[in-house]
């Protein structure tokens, strides 16, 4: 072994076919997401399914009984949340499912059943299924894709039954589901006598995707490529659908197609626009399309989207979409925070799409979002209890916003349980001679590279902590090459194989470490990432941040609240030139590190009654402590602020 292991090439130059981690082959024994991933397993999965039956949306599976009176009602656009109920237990079930992979559970398994044995028996003889239309309104199928989410709800039933069929193993739930995709191949496409449509909500397009990746038919993977290339093709079909209904196309209710990025082609959008989680949905798959398609147009669409969000409309927990209107994006810097709708539906799927991109491109910058929607956007979703959630995630509070058991809307109790609980695939890919660590938590992983099985134990206590420790168990000596992620929040960084330093300088490319060599039974990477307390600024075309700063130490977004402070957040001022130190508190929600320091608040007392006068208030040194983002609203309720105005 060389003074100074580097970059070698480990393969001719070509495209990358990375593969995620087996998810249920990485087991996070300690450490940070230790806790979570037992927590979503033992409290939400269950209590979940406990408020789907409490709340009627198992009941909409009764096909054999009249339908009752809507759970939700009809709103002004001609949609009920129940149109989409299928979805929710879609999800579910495929949280439910990745939990079964790793931890059989032969009671959790009859659950799913039983929700599968009503699907199957409701089915249509020619495959559709959808619980809304088959029993309400079977005369109005395929006559609204634009607002009544037909393909939206049978997207996530594939998903979930792919999950449920790669866990157990079981051919029901996926079999009712390729009859459901019949029927949608035998109705739509270019081909003259179908319908040349898409679903306004995507979601489909990655389902399929999935199931192409199981059945290997060209036909799933041919209708993702339509429903995309389809998608924004003018004149509009949901003008020519609208108009077949007797209705006026100007009498839409959101007035634009950019509201489900249907208004022009995708390859030539450059604007991340309108609603938020359908856009993250779609690039999702446009980007397993151009992994599966060897697709390059996509991917250039994609890594112009990409940075359009990050460098213009994304909030620094990693949360998108900032108006409550449209639930998604208005114009370029508008970033508000008390007011900030940043769906957790939406980081989530932020999540799905940067983890999609590092697969067709190991490029750090994806992988750094990643990150940050798992530690702040996506995680501040769900409470520590594992039974209380967030909708929106708003990055500044005065006390108004509670945490619930139960949304009227609850698309995101069930995402955010299917991105923990699928936890595993999102640090690790592999192809035939690349092992990539895309992020770090105490775990052990059993990989596969080429044909050599590898099992690598990590062990850190990161997030709090940059020092990190990867030990190989191999059963044989194995030639490959170790993808490091270097963090983009990361000044300093070190490596070293046996004790042996790493030439950093020699070895990033994209902000991945390279190491070419042979690995043997034994062998130890030691890494360490300086971590101190950083100040954030945003850019100055975010008017609503100026003068203000925000806290970061490594991936974690810091916030104040009420509760530690002993008054509002707001009042206080933060000197330019104070010192913040970090300090692990094992008594916090779990343990967690906070960030102490003196700020500068401004005295109300001798204000009495005025609103308004001509002297500036007072200020008064106020010690404060800074909590991880993602555990805010878990204690008492009280006001809260990430942006602290700066002095």
């Amino acid at each position: 072994m060389t003074s100074s292991p580097c970059f070698q090439p480990a393969r001719a130059a070509g495209r990358q076919r990375y593969r995620p981690a087996d998810h249920s082959g990485v087991v996070f024994d300690g450490g940070f997401w230790q806790s979570w991933t037992e927590t979503v397993r033992n409290v939400t999965i269950p209590t979940q399914h406990k408020r789907l039956e409490e709340e009627g949306f198992l009941e909409v599976l009764d096909f054999d009984k009249p339908p009752g009176p809507l759970v939700r009602p009809i709103q002004p656009s001609g949609l009920s949340m129940q149109h989409f109920f299928d979805s929710d237990f879609g999800k579910w079930i495929e949280a439910a499912s990745y939990t079964l992979k790793a931890h059989p559970d032969a009671a959790l398994e009859a659950k799913i059943d039983a929700i599968v044995e009503k699907l199957e028996k409701g089915q249509m003889a020619d495959g559709y299924l959808n619980s809304w239309f088959i029993r309400r309104e079977p005369d109005r199928r395929w006559t609204n894709l634009r607002d009544l989410h037909e393909m939206y709800s049978m997207g996530h039933l594939l998903e979930g039954a792919v999950a449920y069929y790669e866990a157990t193993g079981k051919r029901r739930f996926l079999d009712v589901m390729i009859r459901a995709v019949d029927h949608i191949i035998a109705t739509f496409g270019a081909e003259p006598g179908k319908l040349r449509g898409y679903d306004a909500h995507e979601e489909i397009e990655l389902a399929l995707v999935k199931l192409y990746r199981v059945t290997r038919d060209p036909r799933h993977l041919k209708l993702a490529t339509y429903f995309v290339d389809e998608r924004g093709r003018m004149p509009s079909y949901y003008d020519e659908e609208a108009r077949k209904r007797g209705e006026s196309p100007d009498d839409y209710v959101y007035k634009t197609y950019a509201y489900s990025q249907a208004h022009m082609p995708v390859r030539d959008q450059h604007q991340v626009v309108g609603h938020a989680v359908r856009a993250m949905y779609l690039f999702s798959a446009m980007a397993d399309l151009a992994h599966e398609n060897d697709d390059p147009t996509l991917k250039e669409a994609c890594d112009r989207l990409f940075d359009n969000l990050v460098g213009r409309q994304l909030y620094v927990t990693g949360g998108l979409g900032p108006s409550a209107s449209n639930e998604g994006f208005t114009r370029e810097f508008d970033l508000p925070n008390e007011t900030a709708y940043a769906e957790t539906c939406a980081a989530v799927a932020l999540g799905f799409w940067s983890h999609r991109m590092a697969q067709v491109d190991l490029d750090s910058k994806f992988t750094d979002r990643l990150e940050t929607v798992l530690y702040n956007g996506a995680l501040s979703g769900i409470s520590r209890d594992g039974e209380h959630y967030f909708y929106e995630n708003v990055l500044e509070s005065h006390g108004q916003h509670r945490r619930w058991k139960w949304h009227y809307c609850p698309c995101c109790p069930t995402n955010i349980a299917r991105f923990i609980t699928s936890l595993g695939q999102y640090f690790y890919s592999t192809d035939d001679h690349q092992l990539a660590v895309h992020l770090y938590g105490t775990n052990s992983a059993e990989l596969t590279v080429g044909n050599s099985f590898v099992r690598l134990i990590q062990e850190t206590l990161y997030p709090w902590d940059g020092d990190i420790g990867l030990r190989f168990a191999l059963e044989r000596p194995s030639r490959f090459q170790l993808r490091l992620r270097i963090p983009g929040w990361c000044r300093q960084a070190q490596i070293s194989v046996n004790g042996v330093a790493v030439d950093l300088d020699q070895c990033v490319t994209k902000g991945y470490a390279a190491i070419s060599r042979e690995w043997r039974n034994g062998d130890e990477v030691r890494i360490g990432f300086s971590m101190p307390v950083e100040r954030i600024y945003a850019h100055p075309a975010v008017s609503e941040d100026g003068g203000r700063v925000a806290l970061r130490r490594g991936p974690v977004v810091y916030c104040i609240e009420e509760t530690d402070l002993g008054g509002e957040p707001q009042r206080l001022r933060l000197p330019a030139s104070e010192e913040i130190s970090a300090r692990y508190d094992a008594a916090l929600l779990g343990g967690a590190t906070v960030l102490e320091g003196t700020a500068l608040e401004a005295d109300i007392a001798d204000w009495q009654n005025a609103l308004y006068r001509t002297a500036p208030a007072s200020l008064k040194e106020r010690p404060f402590t800074a909590i991880p983002y993602h555990l805010w609203a878990n204690r008492e309720p009280g006001a809260m602020a990430i942006w602290l105005q700066e002095v």
